[in-house]
């Protein structure tokens, strides 16, 4: 009887493969590998579809057969936050990939989810223009960076990546292409290369599937992820999101009490896609903001020696009305080698001898700016910059080599601390005297989010300790502390997200977006 069971299994995979290579053409379908993983999850099955239509014919034939699907593109991100419950499918999205961008002076790009990041901007720089998005991520497409809402230090000037969407198309649990807000070529009057329009019905043609072109330009790519911070970070889940109100998207009854109201019909739907880890709908194409790619730009540093002066300075700077593009922390561990120490009657450290910068101690790292707009302007901001940070303060035509880098390592505890900017420097406290020394931690000192790297050598006993220590100071300051990466010990042992007031909230989109739970089913929050 078992032989029979497994006789059976093995038919209706071989099945189910075939249809995959019907869909996608032969040498994009196949049985997934040892490396084809999502967070320790092994895949059944891994399908490489050529355009729209032939990814959701992939989500209808695993609707058909009750299996369950999980976007990847390049993998940067591939094994953090929880673990999937089951992978029948992994979706790569490496050919849904092109950058339909417009002339010179437009405003906007509509880019495939599976384009990598650095594809994208190297084609926007050729009309001088670029996307305002540096995730620290080496490889990511832009797609995996919106499904983990993944900012770099351009956040501090231009938002997330997912503030700057102004259009989405993206595919439903039941293989349905929703259209919703703006696409590049839309808004110039023309039809969106490959897209049908609001929802697609039936198959694409033909040259969708089979190994075709798909439905653009054709880039390398890679990279769908579950990013820093998770869903919790984007618009629809982080603190202050929107009241709900009587929006929605139009092809779905029943969203408005759930999901909102945006500036654009179905924006608020889409938004909640970013940082969802492809648990609400796989993303097929974005339209993003784009930007002139600014004529000067130069780094302003200054050594830092403790978290309380780090709060002081940021302070400084933000209200020296110098309009930085990013002010970016980098506390290492162990610590840079001495250096000089300056007076004791210096403005700087004025009336505190035993200031490190006085006494010789090492700096413990140091605070970076970013200030970015025509070239003579920039040298002006940054005189007055240097003027209010001090004697200490270098200015440089180039980043800091940790710049856009996350502090933590392959094999690491990574947390995510977010908090508002007064409370930074009580955070980082709090993770030193939680975790007994100092803790690598870097990131955005200007808008309050930072990461930081525990040893994956710790036990999982011992890293709960240290969250519940933290969260317990953070949650007094409307902070929260997430696990971005972790051990696979760890990850089963610990709460990844800590409390989240908005999980009814995401319980409830997830009911209404994917009711079956086929679309990476444990990837999100409250294990949905």
């Amino acid at each position: 009887m078992a032989d029979a069971a497994r006789s059976t299994d093995r038919l209706e995979a071989l099945d189910i493969t075939r249809k995959l290579a019907a869909i996608c053409g032969t040498p994009f379908a196949r049985f997934a590998g040892p490396a084809d993983e999502v967070a320790g999850r092994t895949a059944r099955w891994v399908a490489v579809p050529g355009g729209p239509h032939a990814a959701a014919e992939v989500l209808r034939l695993a609707a058909a057969h009750d299996l369950t699907v999980v976007p990847r593109g390049a993998g940067t991100k591939i094994d953090w936050g929880a673990a999937p419950a089951q992978v029948d499918i992994m979706l790569d999205t490496g050919r849904l990939a092109g950058v339909w961008h417009e002339p010179r002076d437009a405003a906007v790009a509509e880019i495939g989810a599976g384009t990598p990041l650095r594809a994208v901007q190297a084609t926007l720089a050729r009309t001088n223009r670029r996307l305002p998005v540096d995730a620290p991520s080496p490889g990511a497409t832009l797609g995996g960076v919106l499904a983990a809402d993944e900012s770099g230090p351009l956040r501090h000037r231009h938002g997330s990546p997912c503030a700057q969407l102004v259009g989405v198309r993206y595919l439903d649990a039941d293989g349905e292409l929703v259209s919703v807000g703006e696409s590049g070529t839309e808004a110039l009057g023309r039809a969106t290369p490959g897209s049908g329009g609001g929802r697609a019905s039936g198959r694409g043609p033909a040259g969708d599937g089979g190994g075709g072109a798909g439905s653009g330009p054709a880039c390398a790519a890679d990279g769908f992820g579950w990013g820093a911070g998770g869903l919790a970070d984007g618009p629809g889940w982080g603190v202050g999101d929107p009241a709900g109100g009587a929006g929605g998207d139009p092809g779905r009854g029943g969203g408005d009490a759930i999901l909102g109201r945006g500036e654009v019909p179905g924006l608020d739907v889409a938004r909640l896609l970013c940082g969802s880890q492809g648990g609400l709908g796989v993303l097929v194409s974005a339209t993003m903001r784009v930007h002139a790619v600014p004529a000067g730009r130069l780094w302003v540093s200054r050594p830092v020696w403790t978290p309380l002066e780090v709060h002081d300075l940021v302070r400084a700077v933000l209200a020296a009305g110098v309009d930085p593009a990013a002010v970016e922390l980098d506390l290492p561990v162990p610590v840079p080698l001495p250096r000089r120490r300056i007076p004791p009657t210096h403005p700087s450290v004025v009336n505190r001898p035993d200031h490190p910068a006085v006494t010789g101690r090492p700096a413990a790292g140091s605070l970076v700016v970013l200030l970015e707009g025509g070239p003579a302007d920039v040298t002006e901001r940054a005189e007055r910059l240097t003027a209010v940070l001090g004697a200490e303060a270098i200015v440089s035509h180039h980043a800091p080599e940790w710049w856009g880098r996350y502090p933590f390592a392959p094999g690491d505890t990574a947390l995510r601390i977010e908090v508002p900017i007064n409370d930074l420097h009580a955070a980082v406290y709090a993770l030193r005297d939680a975790t007994g020394g100092p803790v690598p931690v870097r990131g955005s000192a200007g808008s309050g989010t930072v990461h930081a790297a525990l040893s994956g050598a710790l036990p999982p006993e011992r890293v709960a300790s240290i969250l519940t220590a933290v969260r317990s100071v953070l949650i007094a300051r409307r902070g929260r502390c997430v696990v971005v990466a972790a051990p696979a010990a760890v990850r089963r042992a610990v709460d990844l997200w800590g409390e989240l007031p908005t999980l009814p909230r995401l319980r409830s989109a997830k009911a209404h977006l994917d009711p079956h739970h086929r679309l990476a089913p444990g990837r999100l929050p409250g294990g949905l």
